[in-house]
């Protein structure tokens, strides 16, 4: 049972701090003006897909006959926020840039370790149900 719940519990906090990151301190460029570009898009979409990930992991722990699809479902879910930053919504033009220097690269880090906790946690369950029958 451990085995099941650890992989979510590493999840939820990769995804926490995924979405709580793309607000704050892992988050896009800010202009001195007040204006944004597209990189300020890609934080935002990266947050929805942070919080995504966090429900689906809260979710794969508490809810034990559902597991193995919640952690599945998770995967899609992280190759969205491994595709989003500089993919899928584009980035600013400078290598040097917040966006570019700190967000991808970091996101890039949380989506795939949150990706990676729920292969284990599928891997997990699919052994467990395994070994009862």
């Amino acid at each position: 049972m451990k085995k099941q719940i650890l992989p979510g519990c590493a999840a939820a906090v990769f995804s926490l701090v995924a979405a709580i990151g793309s607000a704050s301190f892992l988050g896009p460029c800010v202009h001195e003006d007040g204006s944004f570009g597209a990189c300020h898009w890609a934080g935002q979409a990266l947050l929805g897909v942070g919080l995504t990930a966090l429900a689906l992991s809260l979710a794969a722990v508490l809810v034990r006959k559902a597991r193995p699809g919640l952690y599945l479902g998770m995967i899609p879910v992280c190759l969205l926020g491994i595709l989003t930053p500089g993919t899928l919504i584009s980035l600013c033009g400078m290598s040097s840039m917040r966006c570019r220097a700190v967000m991808q690269p970091a996101m890039i880090l949380l989506f795939a370790a949150i990706g990676l906790a729920a292969l284990c946690g599928a891997v997990a369950c699919m052994r467990e149900k395994k070994e009862r029958a």
